[in-house]
């Protein structure tokens, strides 16, 4: 926009000359035309960076003084032009109100000439004021909704890479955890055995072993999420594997499946097997249970998974959700919650803690 005023400005200066030169005072027209042009060029750039109203109404008052000095001198297409570099302006610079009042007040350069001309030529130079105006004030609008689209892209791009960063989060605490827990304690009871002499170290090494593939092969599968979607077994199927495990770490875990199994999306099931993948984690860590239950339950408009254990219990976190503060159980919520379910942790019916989720089918 700047540069089309100062086009403008070049070319109102350039037809005054020629003004000039077909009949006219040079003397006092031309360094009167060259202040004007150096004035709506140099000097409103530095009071629109400025942006004080009290400069911009002296800017404008200026302006509008040497134009029609200039129109008065060499009335014509030159000095209009530059009526109208000065309106443009004015729309930048002032609030709609006083560029009203400015451009009421450009018609008045006519006011030496007979009456009917006067009105005349004082419509004319009205219309372009007030075209040059409204051109402004469109342009004006475009840019801002221009830098406004472009600052909500920006946030938009923060929002999804930091979207990004919780998911992978997720996908690490819920998948690499688990496995790098499961191989923890697999070794932790190899060394016990072997602090005893106890035979089926072995056995239990080759278990540890198997899991530590697994959390590679996880890490792997995290790797390639974003390049192609990968195939996962039924969600009762997967259920029965965690439990499986469960069982083989030490805690024997049964599932159970109410209801007929029905499609779940991608992010249904991952928030369920998920749950039940940190449900089961916590129960071998901090639970100290004999055995735990796994239930998959395929209830009417609504699918849950609950993880129950006869351990010690824990105690609903202080915000009365009983959802705990932990980083896993924080990534469960969130998966929940975008896809409009709920979680929720407490007691169990017989004892022990019960970690639920349900999500819309």
């Amino acid at each position: 926009m700047l540069l089309a005023l100062t086009l403008l400005t070049g070319g109102a200066l350039l037809t005054l000359v020629l003004g000039v030169v077909g009949g006219g005072d040079p003397v006092v027209v031309l360094p009167l035309g060259l202040a004007f042009a150096l004035l709506a060029t140099l000097a409103f750039r530095w009071v629109e960076r400025r942006g004080r109203r009290w400069w911009s109404a002296g800017y404008v008052v200026a302006g509008l003084v040497l134009a029609s000095v200039i129109f008065a001198f060499a009335p014509g297409v030159g000095g209009t032009l530059f009526l109208v570099v000065l309106v443009s302006q004015c729309v930048l610079l002032l609030p709609l109100p006083a560029t009203i009042v400015v451009i009421a007040m450009v018609p008045m350069v006519h006011a030496g000439m007979p009456l009917v001309d006067g009105l005349r030529e004082g419509l004319g130079t009205l219309v372009a004021v007030v075209f040059a105006a409204v051109v402004t004030e469109l342009l004006r609008r475009e840019k801002a909704m221009r830098t406004e689209l472009a600052a909500a892209h920006a946030r938009l791009r923060d929002q999804a890479a930091q979207e990004e960063r919780l998911r992978v989060a997720r996908d690490i605490h819920d998948g690499l955890g688990h496995s790098l827990t499961v191989v923890a304690m697999q070794v932790r009871a190899a060394r016990a055995l072997l602090a005893n002499g106890s035979g089926g170290t072995d056995e239990v090494l080759a278990k540890a072993q198997h899991q530590s593939q697994e959390a590679l092969a996880e890490v792997r599968r995290s790797v390639r999420t974003l390049r192609a979607p990968r195939e996962a077994p039924p969600l009762a199927t997967a259920l029965q594997d965690l439990a499986a495990e469960s069982s083989a770490a030490g805690v024997p875990t049964r599932l159970t499946v109410d209801g007929d199994e029905r499609p779940l999306s991608a992010a249904a099931r991952e928030a369920l097997f998920r749950t039940a993948q940190e449900g089961l984690t916590n129960v071998r860590k901090h639970a100290g249970a004999s055995r735990a239950e796994v239930v998959l339950d395929y209830a009417a408009g609504a699918v849950r998974v609950e993880v129950r254990d006869d351990g010690r219990g824990q105690r609903p976190d202080g915000d009365g959700t009983g959802v705990g503060s932990g980083v896993g159980l924080i990534g469960l919520r969130e998966r929940a919650e975008e896809l409009g379910g709920s979680l929720s942790l407490g007691p169990g019916a017989d004892g022990g803690c019960a970690l639920r989720v349900e999500v819309p089918a």
